[in-house]
């Protein structure tokens, strides 16, 4: 059987059934906007990370600048997380990043691709692998 996700309000989801559409709800592809394709998915280059070293951003209150190993290479990433995350707690700790992200800057500073992270209304979680594993591999 499939299920259907839907959102009551910007900060909720909910699984259901999908014969069962709640007053007011509104569907997460409608509002979302355009579905992607697998082959488009595809290209999105998901791997996980250890952090090796986080700073707080320089011109910036809610960024922190992060030192990423992927095994083969190490890279700077800056992440919106410094009002749920002190950098301290953060050395050490696996994280699944985009690694195939352009590279912008973000208020002046370099970032190399983007840590993944899910949030439910006020916080803001890192996703980090179950287990530990190897910097580099590949998340699918």
């Amino acid at each position: 059987m499939q299920f259907y996700r839907w959102r009551r309000t910007p900060n909720e989801l909910f699984l259901l059934h999908p014969f069962c559409y709640p007053c007011g709800d509104i569907p997460l592809e409608e509002e979302s906007g355009k579905m992607i394709s697998i082959d488009e998915f595809r290209k999105l280059e998901l791997k996980v990370a250890t952090i090796k070293k986080a700073d707080s951003h320089p011109n910036a209150d809610k960024l922190l600048v992060l030192q990423i190993d992927l095994g083969c290479e190490e890279r700077q990433i800056v992440a919106g997380i410094k009002g749920h995350y002190a950098p301290e707690e953060l050395v050490g700790r696996q994280v699944v990043v985009v690694a195939n992200l352009e590279t912008a800057r973000l208020r002046g500073v370099e970032s190399q691709g983007m840590l993944l992270a899910a949030s439910d209304g006020d916080r803001i979680v890192i996703l980090t692998p179950e287990k530990e594993v190897h910097p580099g591999a590949g998340v699918s």
